[in-house]
């Protein structure tokens, strides 16, 4: 039963952190709309955040608790120091680890430089990636076409989304490039830091 609860938990994790991630793209963009304005999805983004915090504490509890595998408890925290599947568990570990640290970050935002707290906030990337990797490495029924179809969507939602923002960056900067002085747009040392400074979570 715990093993069900525990797969369950992970394929919903990884739908939920992956639209937390297509959201915080989306609210790094300057761009707004009658329809949707950007605090919707500054909104949105916090919410399902939350959510992700609470449904991955919630897996690694039950991936503990379980007996059907030997998972320890320290083991979800610290990577690649367990028995059962180590690679894989690692990965997941790490991505637990990169989520509090973001989770702490913002907790203590105020007292953080932005520039800091968005570098870190940025890992939150690397922790959905890493946790999306660990699911379909370790999940003993990754083979299953509907969750073939759910890892392929998430992975691919991303991966639109984030290369669609990275040229809309390279547009961006191109042109502040282009506005300072009239330089060439391969001018290095021109332009500004190409995410907005304000709050994107």
């Amino acid at each position: 039963m715990l093993w069900y609860v525990n797969r369950g938990t992970g394929v919903v994790l990884l739908v939920v952190f992956t639209l937390t991630t297509v959201l915080g793209v989306l609210a790094m963009g300057r761009s707004t709309s009658v329809w949707w304005p950007r605090f919707v999805t500054q909104g949105l983004h916090r919410t399902l955040s939350a959510l992700s915090v609470l449904l991955l504490l919630g897996h690694a509890s039950v991936a503990v608790v379980d007996e059907f595998v030997d998972i320890r408890w320290w083991q979800v925290v610290v990577p690649f120091g367990g028995t059962y599947q180590p690679l894989w568990l690692g990965l997941g570990a790490v991505s637990l680890d990169l989520t509090a640290l973001v989770v702490a970050t913002s907790l203590a935002r105020r007292w953080v430089a932005h520039r800091v707290w968005f570098r870190v906030h940025l890992t939150a990337y690397l922790a959905w990636l890493l946790g999306a990797v660990h699911g379909i490495g370790i999940g003993t029924d990754t083979s299953r076409s509907w969750l073939a179809v759910t890892n392929v969507a998430c992975l691919g939602l991303v991966a639109v989304v984030v290369t669609a923002r990275g040229v809309a960056v390279a547009r961006g900067l191109r042109a502040r490039r282009l506005r300072s002085g009239g330089g060439h747009a391969d001018e290095p040392g021109a332009g500004a830091w190409p995410w907005p400074q304000g709050e994107t979570s």
